[in-house]
This record gives structure tokens, sequence and C-alpha cells, in this order.
């Protein structure tokens, strides 16, 4: 058996950094989005929100290198935010780890938004009506109400997004190519060593790769559907 390299681990450790700080992102920005989307039925009202979701969505079905190249060059010293942050003295955001973690936002938004956004619908709003009626603000809603009925909605998307950045490659390729340290993750680094045709070692990369997903996504589906049947005992 292979062991892993100083290099290897240098490549998981920074995958798993961007995984828990895309994830950790976009539960907080996912959710307010989410609840906006869930809520309104006037005509205008709706249009917008398709229009959101619709944009929202557009990661599932546009081509990983299309999103990459596009936010090189916004990105890039060339680019409109780039260009801006090198003219007012800071680096710009293109092959740097700070850049691959605004592409894996963008790029994983639609895993965080529509399992909250499915799980809002369902709860509807009668249980928070119920609640104001009983004198529960806001914040008690939230706490007392929304995140309990939605538990489960929000495991999903943290699952998802958490496992969907784990397997990112074409973005963070694109936009911040292969740096180690800085930008080279796990999914990369499997396509270097492929490269360099090192097969033994992409091999056992990829399949620990392969098992740790299947495992993340096992337990936590798993506690899910107990959650969904009641409180843990």
């Amino acid at each position: 058996m292979i062991e892993l390299t100083a290099h290897d681990w240098q490549a998981i450790q920074l995958t798993l950094k961007l995984c828990l700080y895309t994830t950790l992102i976009l539960l907080l920005l996912g959710t307010p989005l989410a609840w906006w989307l869930a809520q309104g039925q006037s005509r205008g009202q709706c249009r917008l929100r398709t229009a959101i979701q619709a944009l929202v969505a557009l990661p599932l079905v546009l081509p990983p290198t299309v999103l990459g190249f596009y936010l090189l060059l916004l990105l890039g010293p060339e680019g409109a935010v780039g260009g801006t942050l090198e003219r007012l003295g800071f680096q710009h955001l293109a092959f740097s780890f700070p850049g691959i973690l605004i592409g894996s936002v963008i790029y994983s938004l639609p895993f965080t938004v529509q399992p909250l956004l499915e799980s809002f619908r369902r709860m509807g709003s009668r249980p928070l009506e119920v609640a104001q009626t009983l004198g529960a603000g806001k914040l008690d809603q939230l706490f007392s109400v929304v995140l309990p009925l939605c538990r489960g909605g929000f495991i999903v998307a943290a699952t998802l997004t958490f496992a969907h950045t784990l397997g990112e490659f074409g973005v963070i390729l694109m936009l911040g190519g292969s740096i180690p340290g800085e930008t080279q993750v796990l999914s990369v680094l499997i396509y270097d060593h492929t490269e360099a045709m090192n097969y033994s070692q992409a091999h056992q990369l990829s399949l620990g790769l392969l098992i740790a997903a299947f495992v993340v996504l096992f337990i936590v589906y798993g506690l899910n559907k107990r959650l969904d049947r009641g409180p843990l005992t």
C-alpha cells in the first residue's frame, strides 16, 4: 500500500478547509435567500423569484469550465473586481484560496438553496402564524419553529454542499490552477498525478475520496431519516 506524502496531506487539508468554509458561508447566505424564495405570491414577486431561482440553479447546467473562465476574467488582474483590488493596493483574487472559495460558493449555491427551499415550502406558513399568535418574536420563530421543523433540510443542504465541494474540479482548475498549499485541492492533485502517469497515487487518493464521500452521505442521510421520524433516542 502506498503511503500518503506530505504533498498529499497538504492537498487533503486544503480540500477540507475549502469544504468547511464553503458550507458555512452558504448556510449563512443560502438560508435567507431560500426563505425569501419560498415567500410571496404576487405576480411581480413570483416573476422576480423565478428569475432569481433560475440564476441560482444555473451552475447545475452550466459547464464548470465556463463558470471558471468568467470568474477568472472577473477576479483576475484585468477584471472588474481583480483590477479594482490591484488599484487599491491589494492582490487580485485569481490563483488564490480566496478566489477558489468564491468560485466554490457560487458553484455550490444550488446545493444549499434547493434543499432549504423545499424544506421551507413543506413547512408552510401555518406554524409561524400559530407561533405569532402566541407572542413569539421573529428570533423565537426562527429557533423554536423554523430550525426544528426544517432541520432535515439543513442537514441535507450542508451535506450536499460539503460533498459537492469535495469533488469540485473544473471551476477550481480554471480559476485557481494547481498551486500547492494555495489552490491545489484533492481533485486537482488527482488530475496532476494522472497526468504524470502516477496512477498508483491517483488511485489511492481517488479511492479514499470515493469512500469518504459515500460514508458522509450514508451517515447524514441515515441521521436525517431518524430526525424525520422523531427525536433521537
